[in-house]
């Protein structure tokens, strides 16, 4: 009844929100019909970061109601599930499955290791580079963490007999948890395809007419992204650091966990080679034009065609099938404020209250505001949804480049996720582990964001000058 109570009570707020956006005044040069969908979709973001019931459940309440109250037709709501986008995710989420069910993950984990493993902190960028390896062809953070790394992390907390259980946390478990929480939400700023969210903020700027590529994304975050790579686990050896700083047993553990795996079997040979296949097309697609849901598509085929994958394994692959129906209608909403001028209207009134102020300054207020946000989201696709349009809209309406403003908030959509346990899909498996108290992983959270930032903003914006984004 407690829980009901909780659920009733989440959805009343709900409820109250959308209906006072509804009947409030309409303010001049809005169409009606906008505001009164934006009511429903700021209730439906409201739902997301409240999550009185699942994603995909929130959306399909929103679809009815639109489709009820005569603001869309049915035709025009189904539509969105015709997206090449959403079904480009789809398809990656699927492949991605294939790397875990073959152990394929787990051989480029323990290799890495074998190579890297005589340190605590060569541990940690063997973790890392595993993460950064899968990034590419897995949307799924989630699956990423929890199917490849958390798994590799707890076999080395474990040997070492570092574990919440055993009060024996800082000896190695703690300092890897957070080396890999932080530089997940690197990696997942650094493609197009890393993260769910990602495809999601190349939607939305084709919808302003800015055409984001795989490419184009993946060489704007590769200098920013490297170097976070590189400095987030030294700072962390250096001011969170583990008890033991040489392990010269992982590199043996690791390649006799190699040993016992044998020789790469024919479908981990069969996923290798559709996982180049994957990312080369992805990133000559607008060269050879090969539209890249078709890429995904093709890698998906043959995966099915070869047996590397069972058409049982797509079908359970419920987090994909999740994503299709919350990803959909939520595109289907926020398509549709954009084409009926809200974003438009919304954006130019704020930059007019900003009128006369340079771009530059501007964009970084912005991008810090975005940022710091998150702490009061618990979902990055319900801070997309909820502020990229608008935030990209008053920045361009200010002076800012167009592309550069699209690609660095999409970025910037995946770096906030290094912030709370609850800021994405990697946030709570590895807070999960108990291995860090609540307030040190906030406060974590916001050190390393003082760097972070600031090699995003600086180094990053040399980086963007140099290819003339700016």
């Amino acid at each position: 009844m407690s829980l009901f109570k909780t659920k009733m009570g989440k959805m009343l707020i709900i409820l109250l929100i959308g209906a006072g956006i509804w009947i409030s005044p309409i303010p001049e040069g809005v169409n009606p019909a906008a505001w009164h969908l934006m009511a429903v979709f700021a209730a439906t973001v409201i739902g997301l970061i409240l999550s009185p019931y699942p994603l995909g459940a929130m959306a399909i309440f929103s679809l009815t109601v639109v489709v009820s109250t005569g603001l869309l037709d049915m035709k025009a709501v189904l539509a969105g599930f015709s997206d090449p986008t959403i079904w480009m995710i789809a398809c990656a989420f699927f492949i991605s499955r294939g790397f875990i069910k073959t152990g394929f993950g787990r051989r480029v984990g323990y290799l890495f290791i074998s190579k890297l493993g005589h340190s605590s902190l060569g541990l940690a960028y063997g973790l890392v580079l595993t993460d950064l390896i899968f990034a590419p062809a897995m949307p799924s953070t989630s699956a990423r963490c929890g199917g490849i790394i958390t798994p590799l992390f707890r076999s080395i907390s474990e040997a070492y007999e570092s574990t919440p259980e055993r009060g024996t946390e800082r000896k190695i478990g703690a300092f890897l948890v957070q080396c890999i929480f932080q530089c997940n939400a690197i990696t997942c700023a650094m493609f197009l395809t890393s993260m769910a969210g990602n495809p999601m903020v190349g939607k939305l700027a084709g919808e302003m007419g800015i055409q984001i590529t795989w490419t184009s994304w993946a060489v704007a975050a590769i200098v920013p992204g490297l170097i976070s790579l590189v400095v987030i686990p030294l700072l962390l050896y250096r001011f969170y650091p583990p008890e033991l700083k040489k392990t010269p047993e992982m590199r043996a553990m690791a390649n006799e966990k190699l040993r016992e795996m044998g020789g790469m079997s024919r479908n981990e040979w069969i996923v290798l080679t559709v996982f180049i296949g994957l990312v080369t097309l992805w990133v000559c697609g607008s060269a050879l034009k090969i539209d890249a849901t078709m890429t995904a598509f093709i890698g998906l085929a043959i995966l099915l065609l070869t047996g590397a994958l069972t058409w049982e394994d797509v079908i359970s692959e419920k987090e994909a099938w999740h994503t299709i129906i919350w990803f959909a209608v939520l595109m289907t909403l926020a398509s549709q404020l954009n084409k009926l001028g809200f974003i438009a209207w919304f954006g130019s009134l704020i930059a007019g209250s900003v009128q006369g102020m340079n771009w530059v300054p501007m964009l970084g207020i912005l991008l810090l505001a975005y940022y710091y946000s998150h702490y009061m989201m618990a979902s990055a696709i319900a801070h997309i949804s909820a502020m990229y349009a608008i935030f990209v809209s008053i920045a361009i309406a200010a002076g800012a480049p167009p592309m550069l403003t699209v690609l660095v908030f999409g970025m910037f959509s995946n770096l906030y996720m290094a912030t709370t346990h609850y800021s994405g899909g990697p946030a709570p498996i590895l807070f999960g582990c108990n291995y860090i108290p609540l307030a040190t992983w906030w406060k974590i959270g916001f050190l390393i964001s003082l760097v972070v930032i600031p090699i995003w903003l600086f180094i990053g914006s040399a980086w963007w000058k140099v290819l003339g984004f700016w």
